[in-house]
């Protein structure tokens, strides 16, 4: 599913000239804005998306688990590989949760860190997954921060219009440049 280019109409009606346009969402485009029945569709679509690829994803990381414990390792090893897939996913699924939910300015600490933890986030990607299919029987995952975003810049837009309304940058009629 490809995502919608920016509509020119709000759900209101036209938008004013020089108003913010929502930005898309992954998989939504601007659907979410609204809230057509294309929008219910892709609700419906997304978490059954999101289930599969957690559990395919599930299934990769029970063959490499599987792999070491068939390699004879040791018990040691094998807990310690299950003991680690198992804390990557939980804080790939806490950080995916505060993206979701707060939006990336929100991540600090070890969380806004997407270089140096690369790999945690990798090998916790099944948690990511679940925490995305879990988020989107709520909501279309990142559609509150895209909407708080949108509503704001539109009550900005506002006010910068009702500030010009009240101060016209044209002189008077009649009244013409004063003489020296």
């Amino acid at each position: 599913m490809s995502e919608h280019p920016t509509p020119s109409t709000s759900p209101a009606g036209p938008a004013p000239e020089g108003a913010p346009a929502p930005a898309g969402i992954r998989w939504f485009g601007t659907s979410w804005v609204g809230r057509g029945s294309d929008y219910r569709l892709r609700r419906a679509l997304v978490p059954v998306g999101a289930l599969l690829a957690t559990a395919a994803g599930a299934l990769l990381l029970r063959f490499g688990v599987q792999g070491v414990q068939m390699s004879d390792a040791g018990g040691f090893v094998y807990g310690l590989l299950v003991a680690a897939v198992a804390v990557c996913s939980c804080l790939a699924a806490l950080r995916n949760w505060k993206l979701l939910t707060e939006g990336r300015q929100a991540l600090t600490g070890w969380m806004a860190e997407d270089k140096s933890l690369g790999a945690v986030w990798i090998i916790g990607g099944v948690g990511a997954l679940l925490a995305y299919f879990v988020r989107s029987l709520v909501e279309a995952p990142g559609e509150a921060v895209e909407r708080a975003r949108h509503e704001e810049a539109v009550q900005r837009f506002e006010r910068r219009q009702a500030n010009r309304s009240r101060r016209p940058d044209t002189r008077a009629p009649g009244r013409g440049k004063r003489r020296s």
